[in-house]
């Protein structure tokens, strides 16, 4: 059997979401292993520290094989050669998010020519779906149960 690359999905995932999940699924049906790298972002106010998400994202993604899910700092194309990844992973919702991406992906490539960029078309069903919505739905007092894997809406409501 021939071994598949290695891919890196990066991303903050804050929460991670069934957007981020479906992504993932599909990255592990094309590639043997798939290391979601979580971003630390210490620029940023989140929801939950990196440690929590890592660990948010380890049961949610516990039905997949070949993940592994590792909070990572800096410049994602020096941490994708350092865990031996040739491929990133992306997932886009619209327009917007394709222009961004295409843009991330040709500097990246100029940075590392050996790593190239796969962007998977989110599902329609979670197209508008975001970290950002799903912050803006609890900041309003709403449920984002069926928006986000069961071991994050736990995480949520134990915080009350």
């Amino acid at each position: 059997m021939i071994a598949l690359p290695t891919a890196l999905f990066p991303g903050t995932f804050d929460p991670i979401t069934l957007g981020h999940l479906d992504i993932l699924e599909r990255a592990c049906a094309m590639f043997d292993r798939v290391v979601v790298a979580v971003g630390a972002r210490h620029d940023k106010q989140t929801l939950f520290s990196a440690a929590e998400r890592v660990a948010l994202i380890e049961k949610s993604a516990a039905h997949l094989r070949g993940v592994e899910v590792e909070e990572f700092d800096g410049l994602i194309v020096k941490y994708a050669q350092s865990k031996g990844a040739t491929v990133l992973v992306r997932g886009i919702r619209n327009s917007l998010d394709f222009a961004y991406e295409q843009q991330m992906a040709v500097t990246n490539r100029r940075l590392a020519p050996e790593i190239d960029t796969v962007l998977l078309a989110a599902d329609p069903v979670q197209a508008m779906l975001s970290s950002s919505l799903i912050k803006e739905i609890l900041k309003a007092g709403g449920s984002v149960d069926e928006f986000v894997p069961a071991a994050v809406s736990a995480a949520l409501g134990a915080r009350g």
